[in-house]
């Protein structure tokens, strides 16, 4: 038993690693099994490029949005009206028009007859019903009177509208013009309708009537032969493929295959997974040797996989406001472009299985990862940021448009809509991006390019201890800083992590600062009354102390690795050379700092740097010969002695290096003209 217990112990690192890539192969599983297992490409006037196609179950063909639409409409054109039955007092309505018509001014003849006519009329129109207007748009020939719970369905001829008043009026006074249209205005300004519009029915026999509208239009049996090898994908022949893929979503568990599916996809996202492993193992093994690295990625794989399925699932037609961007930004924040353009293309490579036209959607997304990584290449600058998000539209924009073009072979039917998502895409990736940053370095204890920036501030409370017990390590700092900096930028490496490692990279010497001759004001030298092997001792200590003043401190451990590798496992070259003028036999490991050595481009960049800074102080009527030689030696030596043989740095980059680092050390030591006193 305690064999193995002891064996997991050993094996913890990798068990781990074992356990969150079957649990990640496990739920991408799941989420691919929520989208259903037809992964037919096919595109609409194209050919079928696979073999003959047989229905596998019965299925219905389904209507288009816009057909369901169309359909819609309809309906609302042509719904019945519904009206509540009024009661009016004719003889009070007859009496008021009567006494109107006295106050016309017309002759007693004139009068009593109008009066007469009023009394016939007013008693006929409300015997049928008075509804002033109808719509316009109103086409059916009747009406529904609800009385109660009680329909009662009314021709429309039978009820008087305005315009069948007047004909009314007209067969009484069409000899007469002036009281035609005297009674005319009367009628249509004073009669009262007796028909109100009930809008309750109106409603819920709309919402009825749409609620009974069929979403289908067809019926496909089991074994019909749906489409042929090579046979071309018609309007008709891709609705009925649009239907089957929706049907499989719905009968994935009635399939007897359905285990051999699960199979075949475990299959394929185990592939996918291993060359993730592969590549992290092979080319960036600070990553494979850091789970928690690799639990970053695998959860914003995860994250952006489970975003897209739900999408998918639930609101098909906004799949690319999903800002899949957000995953190449974040990567590369916290590693390099390279890595986070290799998750982001295995990623959009598993969704292939998840989107419809899955060939279109891989393509434009993996054109706007290249994108967003090539622009976006300082989180730190808004007017990047704002740059980075029009780029990422316009890629966008331009891949769709070209899409549209090959399927439809016209701009006439353009999805606007589309075109929006895209704006909202990359509004959210930059915005979003920002948030997730700062949150996965509280969760996983990792450092960005983001809080980066806040470590190169000079104004941070350990630097300004710095400043006040070491102000000469401090300058030398800050000097480091500014060489390392621009040699970062001219080899593109990383320029803001190397200003933030060269600034603490000595904060060790706060300690002991006057052991350091950049703190020795005075002119003692407190090495002057040591033995060789305990000045060596001090000043290799520096770096050790430095290590805990910085974990004391919080700083990330990418600012660490600065601290522990300027120095490499080189030797304390001054006491070493003066203790073996008196004993050859000397250990030279009591000289050698602890190391490591630079793993990384930014890393021996700093050592470089820290070495011809603090050599240069020792020029004595410094000439442009006399650097250009001790800046080829200091590296030279470096290099011979394999400090440098673990960075992934070039020949080629070091000699861009060495003509940098000679250009500003003699701009710094230039020779000036003598000034009159």
């Amino acid at each position: 038993m305690r064999k193995i217990l002891n064996f997991i112990y050993r094996k913890t690192f990798l068990i781990y690693k074992v356990l969150i890539l079957t649990g990640a192969l496990i739920m991408i599983i799941y989420l691919f099994s929520q989208t259903g297992s037809f992964q037919y490409e096919y595109v609409k006037n194209k050919a079928w490029q696979y073999n003959d196609l047989k229905a596998p179950f019965d299925f219905t063909i389904k209507k288009t949005d816009k057909e369901i639409q169309k359909e819609k409409d309809s309906i609302k054109r042509h719904i019945p009206l519904f009206f509540k039955k009024q009661e009016v007092d004719v003889f009070q309505i007859t009496n008021r028009l009567n006494a109107l018509i006295k106050k016309t001014g017309n002759s007693v003849e004139t009068i009593k007859e109008l009066v007469r006519l009023n009394r016939q009329l007013i008693p006929e129109i409300y015997s049928k019903s008075y509804i002033k207007n109808l719509p316009d748009n109103y086409q059916l020939p009747t009406i529904f009177l609800v009385n109660g719970r009680v329909l009662k369905e009314v021709p429309v001829y039978t009820v008087y509208t305005a315009s069948k008043i007047k004909h009314l009026l007209e067969k009484y006074l069409s000899q007469q013009p002036a009281n035609l249209q005297l009674m005319t205005r009367l009628y249509l300004e004073n009669l009262p309708e007796d028909l109100k519009p009930d809008t309750y029915f109106y409603k819920r026999y709309l919402q009825q009537k749409l609620a009974s509208v069929s979403v289908n239009k067809g019926l496909i049996l089991k074994g019909y032969t749906i489409i042929k090898k090579g046979e071309i994908v018609t309007p008709e022949k891709y609705e009925i493929l649009n239907s089957l893929k929706l049907a499989y979503g719905q009968n994935t568990g009635k399939s007897i295959h359905q285990i051999w599916i699960y199979l075949g996809y475990s299959v394929l996202v185990a592939l996918v997974l291993l060359m993730l492993i592969l590549f992290l193992k092979q080319y960036r093994p600070e990553i494979f040797e850091n789970n928690v690295k690799i639990s970053l990625i695998i959860f914003n794989m995860l994250l952006m996989l489970g975003l897209m399925t739900f999408t998918v699932k639930y609101y098909p037609a906004y799949v690319f406001v999903v800002p899949l961007t957000i995953l190449p930004l974040i990567l590369k924040a916290f590693f390099d472009a390279r890595t986070a353009l290799f998750v982001h293309i295995l990623t959009v490579l598993l969704l292939g299985f998840v989107v419809t036209n899955s060939f279109e959607f891989i393509f434009l997304q993996m054109i706007a990862g290249i994108v967003s990584i090539l622009t976006v290449s300082e989180l730190t600058k808004r007017s990047n940021l704002f740059t980075s998000v029009g780029n990422i539209v316009l890629v966008y924009t331009i891949g769709y448009l070209a899409f549209h073009l090959i399927y439809e072979g016209d701009f006439s039917v353009i999805n606007y809509g589309v075109l929006i998502q895209f704006i909202f895409n990359g509004l959210l990736a930059i915005a979003l991006s920002h948030q997730l940053i700062l949150l996965y370095e509280k969760l996983f204890g990792l450092v960005s390019d983001v809080s980066l920036l806040e470590y190169t501030n000079t104004n941070s409370k350990l630097l300004k201890r710095l400043a006040d017990k070491a102000p000469g390590t401090f300058n030398h700092s800050m000097q480091v800083a500014n060489l390392a900096e621009a040699a970062a930028n001219a080899v593109k490496a990383n320029s803001l992590l190397i200003r933030a490692g060269a600034l603490y990279h000595d904060i060790g010497k706060m300690l002991n600062p006057f052991y350091f001759t950049e703190n020795q004001t005075s002119g003692v030298n407190y090495h002057d009354d040591l033995p060789p092997e305990e000045s060596a001792r001090i000043i290799i200590q520096h770096v050790l102390d430095g290590v805990e003043l910085a974990r004391k401190n919080n700083l990330p451990d990418r600012i660490i690795d600065f601290i522990r590798t300027h120095h490499g496992t080189g030797l304390v070259q001054f006491f070493y050379k003066k203790v073996l003028e008196e004993n050859p036999d000397i250990d030279e490991s009591k000289f050698r700092y602890p190391g490591p050595n630079p793993f990384n481009k930014e890393t021996a960049i700093l050592m470089m740097a820290d070495s011809v800074e603090a050599a240069s102080k020792s020029l004595r009527e410094p000439t442009a010969e006399k650097i250009d030689e001790f800046v080829d030696k200091i590296i030279d030596h470096q290099l011979y002695a394999g400090l440098l043989d673990n960075a992934n740095i070039t020949l080629k980059e070091i000699s861009i290096i060495k003509k940098l680092f000679k250009k500003k050390l003699k701009n710094i030591y230039h020779l000036r003209v003598a000034y009159p006193e």
